[in-house]
């Protein structure tokens, strides 16, 4: 069984003009120990895609979907409170920007110690909060942090970015959930802390056997430690597979695009030569194109492509194109 089963999620946003549909019939389905990553550009719906899981979307969006099964429970069909508690118990997210996702009112011995389970917590007064104590120590010894203390009586502005990540990891990690969402975990981090949030987000998966649901523009890095991957553009499941067929030979040109706009340290570039990029920019919201979102963008662009193209499978994997590409032009190597 799944441990999360999704089919034709669909995220609209009514406005005075008309109806936007931001998240178009998305088909998603990950198992127990699995690592999944989401890719695409910014405004692919990536992010809405994952608070949609985990339910704090603004009440504004309208969230339907003919399934959106959370260990063969219906989480569309529960009711709030059933629902908050559930995820609460098997699902952490962890947001992009932690600096701004953390109370700044609290310091941080605080804020961990309240993501700490009570029922894990028995004893009298002392007793419990001797061990809060030495949980939120261990936690934090966990994800990275040695300096404990320093950090446990600090404010988040008085703590770097990469320190925070790891402090909203900490927090995540603290009931053992079964699924950890990570929205762009990495983003205005250095490269070294970037390297070492993705080293720990890998540990968790191989020794604590946690899902792992990535979201990322980090194609290269995620690459090499996840099990499927998932294209998203404008909202539209593009193709969707295991990683390495679908970093390998693509069947979509948007995927081939990402991987061809991946930087050849190999062979290098030559004296002002710029990367590869798909011409065009990624459209607004209220001026979606009919049929194929890339259509405008697309190099294999044909009049077919007005309509919707449905999704096919072929070689272990799915994509929606009218002319898929069968013929991979050369090889990457993930590793």
């Amino acid at each position: 069984m799944h441990l999360l089963d999704i089919k034709n999620l669909t995220i609209e946003l009514p406005t005075e003009n008309g109806v936007i549909r931001a998240v178009d019939k998305v088909n998603l389905s990950l198992k127990e120990g699995e690592v999944h990553a989401l890719v695409g550009e910014s405004g692919s719906g990536k992010s809405l895609i994952a608070k949609a899981i985990v339910g704090v979307l603004n009440k504004r969006w309208r969230v339907t979907a003919d399934r959106m099964h959370w260990q063969g429970v219906d989480l569309m069909r529960l009711a709030p409170e059933k629902r908050r508690k559930l995820v609460s118990q098997d699902i952490a997210m962890i947001y992009q920007e932690p600096s701004r996702s953390l109370d700044p009112t609290a310091k941080i011995f605080e804020q961990v110690s309240e993501s700490i389970p009570e029922g894990s917590l028995s004893g009298n007064f002392l007793v419990r909060r001797q061990l809060r104590k030495k949980r939120v120590k261990a936690l934090l010894h966990k994800v990275g942090i040695r300096d404990d203390k320093r950090v446990a009586d600090s404010y988040p502005h008085e703590l770097s970015e990469g320190i925070c990540q790891k402090v909203m990891i900490a927090m995540a990690i603290a009931r053992n959930p079964k699924l950890l969402i990570a929205d762009e975990p990495t983003t205005a981090l250095e490269s070294t802390t970037r390297a070492q949030v993705f080293r720990l987000l890998k540990s968790l998966n191989q020794l604590k056997n946690m899902s792992v649901l990535m979201i990322s523009h980090e194609l290269e890095e995620i690459t090499t430690w996840s099990h499927a991957m998932h294209v998203l553009y404008c909202g539209q499941m593009v193709e969707a597979g295991p990683t390495e067929k679908v970093f390998n030979a693509p069947l979509h040109p948007y995927t081939q695009a990402l991987v061809k706009s991946l930087p050849d340290y190999a062979q290098g570039l030559a004296h002002k030569e710029s990367f590869y990029a798909l011409k065009g920019t990624i459209p607004p919201l209220q001026h979606l194109p009919i049929g194929c979102r890339l259509g405008p963008r697309c190099p294999q662009a044909q009049k077919q492509c007005v309509v919707t193209p449905k999704q096919k499978k072929s070689h272990g994997h799915t994509y929606a194109c009218h002319f898929p590409l069968f013929k991979e032009d050369k090889k990457c190597n993930p590793s």
